[in-house]
């Protein structure tokens, strides 16, 4: 791990993978960035910068709680920049890593090269995701021998009667196999405190937001996974249009992790996009 020094003073980590042309990774979460991996392969293609937000994995707890507020992040993407010596970067974010992206390219728009937003969350821009929609994606798997306990628990979730995340845990992976166990086991955020105040009251400006990425010029892609239930083809084509040039791409079988679902198709997805 290598660390460097956030504006308000936090020791900040991150990791490198592969060689080539700089590409920083903002994980989701927020969590400890290892579950990223090296994103199926993609480090073949670029030198993966991945850094641990603060509060999580290597990277230092913050003295101040209400940095980990999404915009404030914002500030540690910047900072990781500047560290890196870099006048531009491309920019890869997975779920709610993307909020992070998307307001950093709002607040920064001549120092992002490429947007690349995996499965992204949309909370960054405001656009609900309905119950019945995850609903309809989750029949499409129906066959699968753990269906009717986790349809039981989505149901109770997204009625507001029930809260078993755990049971739904199949839905966001498109085979729920041993490898998706071991990486959804890896992959849960250990800091409350920074999952509590990511989304704190004023962390979006929905408003300012979407007008900022509506004059956003740099190339982007928005990824989905065809049975993603946190982020649904149907939600994520409505993010992709709030960009002038934004291209969709929606991968089959997959899940919210299509770099573990299918890892050659990703990176040349992601590869190509990127250049």
């Amino acid at each position: 791990m290598t660390t460097f020094c956030a504006s308000d003073g936090t020791r900040l980590a991150y990791r490198v993978y592969g060689d080539g042309d700089p590409l920083v990774c903002i994980p989701g979460g927020p969590a400890d960035s290892r579950y990223l991996g090296e994103l199926g392969g993609l480090s073949g293609h670029r030198r993966l910068i991945v850094p641990d937000l603060r509060g999580t994995g290597e990277s230092a707890v913050p003295e101040d709680a209400s940095s980990y507020r999404c915009d404030r992040l914002v500030d540690d993407v910047e900072a990781l920049r500047e560290h890196l010596g870099l006048p531009r970067t491309d920019l890869l974010a997975h779920s709610a890593g993307t909020n992070i992206a998307t307001l950093y390219a709002a607040r920064f728009s001549q120092r992002v090269g490429r947007l690349a937003l995996i499965t992204p969350s949309t909370r960054a821009v405001g656009i609900e995701i309905a119950g019945e929609e995850r609903r309809e994606l989750a029949v499409l798997r129906k066959d699968e021998p753990w269906y009717p306990a986790a349809s039981t628990a989505l149901e109770a979730i997204t009625r507001g009667t029930g809260g078993d995340w755990a049971a739904v845990s199949p839905f966001f992976y498109g085979r729920w196999d041993d490898t998706a166990r071991e990486h959804c086991a890896a992959s849960r955020p250990e800091n409350p405190e920074a999952v509590a105040g990511f989304g704190a009251e004023g962390a979006f400006g929905l408003d300012a937001t979407r007008a900022a990425i509506a004059g956003f010029g740099a190339p982007v892609l928005l990824l989905a996974g065809e049975f993603d239930l946190n982020s649904p083809p149907r939600a994520v084509a409505g993010f992709a249009a709030l960009f002038p040039e934004a291209a969709l791409v929606v991968q089959p079988g997959a899940g919210h992790y299509p770099w573990l679902d299918d890892a050659d198709r990703f990176t040349a997805a992601v590869a190509a996009f990127l250049g």
